[in-house]
């Protein structure tokens, strides 16, 4: 997950199995290969968590496709998934000039990535080694209710300040405003509304390959 070049889009799952999309999962992992999909359940219990991780897993493999499990380092170790994303709380705790006492376990096999909304966010992430971050919300989403879009300027911001590892800008993108995101700097972007909402997700997601740079 340490490559610089390419374009890659995350999807995230959500409730990808309770929508009756388990038989899509395929063709999405299909569609989305050498990229990246992501497990975000978060009214999901982690027992149901995990056993959909552990579907996913063989599933993704199989298509070349980067699996990441949200907010569950141990879930991601134990079903052998490549990568775990946090929330900046979730690792740095609520007072990040004050961390907790100790943060999640990171087993040495998992790549770590971050949400991000600010650049002091963005700096302190990357002290903790991640193996990418996550720059947003870009525009307003449904996926973060209450949490203010943090505009194209913070792509801008991370165009010019983050050369140095991989990061995805993420929140209200579909193919109408894409074009506004990759003026602005991004390479890499994470989709969900517009791929989880699409009546076809697994053609929403070449359709995002198509309009993204090669």
């Amino acid at each position: 997950m340490r490559e610089n070049s390419g374009s890659f889009i995350g999807c995230s799952t959500l409730d990808l199995w309770s929508k009756a999309y388990a038989a899509q999962c395929p063709p999405i992992t299909h569609a989305c290969r050498r990229n990246t999909i992501q497990l975000r359940a978060k009214s999901w219990s982690p027992d149901r968590i995990e056993a959909t991780a552990a579907r996913l897993v063989p599933v993704c493999r199989d298509h070349g496709v980067r699996l990441v499990i949200n907010d569950h380092p141990d879930i991601a170790a134990r079903v052998g998934a490549p990568l775990v994303h946090l929330g900046q709380e979730d690792f740095f705790g609520p007072h990040p000039d004050h961390p907790a006492a100790s943060a999640p376990s990171i087993p040495d096999t998992l790549g770590l990535g971050f949400s991000t909304h600010a650049p002091d966010q963005a700096r302190r992430a990357l002290a903790a080694g991640p193996a990418y971050i996550a720059i947003g919300p870009v525009f307003p989403t449904p996926t973060k209710p209450g949490r203010p879009a943090v505009t194209p300027d913070y792509v801008r911001w991370a165009a010019t300040h983050l050369s140095s590892i991989p990061w995805f800008a993420i929140g209200g993108i579909h193919p109408g405003n894409l074009h506004t995101v990759l003026e602005a700097g991004a390479t890499r972007i994470c989709v969900v509304s517009a791929i989880l909402n699409a009546p076809d997700p697994a053609a929403a997601c070449r359709q995002f390959r198509t309009l993204l740079p090669p």
